[in-house]
């Protein structure tokens, strides 16, 4: 069933001088410069942490961030403080993947969007968890 979509306008009214160096959960976003045309944007973030929620130890990841805008984009000193407060979280691999990919979805409705996880092994095991977000009939 499809649901009606809200106008998402951009979060940032002008560049502010913002020296924030804290972890945040708050987004913002900014217009797209050509909300005409599908083109892609990747964000390689290869630094994210987070911590095992069964032993407390840290996790490292590098995380991509792909999609398609529709009529905002992410900031990407405000996404890499948000990434950034995963850090003291205890969370398992796939729920801060699709947890990452929800927040971003509800932030920029993008017409798709995928966020790759590929965490390092850990006890011999590595694990890497896709998530996908598409609106159906784009």
């Amino acid at each position: 069933m499809a649901t009606k979509k809200q106008a998402v306008r951009p979060t940032m009214k002008k560049i502010s001088k913002r020296v924030s160096t804290r972890p945040s959960r708050q987004m913002e976003t900014f217009a797209n410069p050509r909300p005409g045309r599908d083109y892609e944007i990747t964000i390689d973030y290869p630094e994210f942490t987070c911590l095992c929620p069964i032993t407390g130890q840290p996790d490292f990841a590098e995380i991509e961030i792909t999609y398609i805008p529709d009529a905002v984009c992410v900031e990407l000193k405000s996404l890499r403080n948000y990434l950034w407060s995963f850090r003291n979280q205890g969370a398992f691999h796939e729920a801060v993947t699709n947890k990452i990919a929800d927040d971003l979805v509800k932030l920029l409705q993008p017409r798709w969007l995928q966020v790759d996880a590929a965490f390092q092994a850990r006890g011999g095991i590595a694990t890497r968890v896709r998530a996908e977000h598409f609106v159906a009939g784009s």
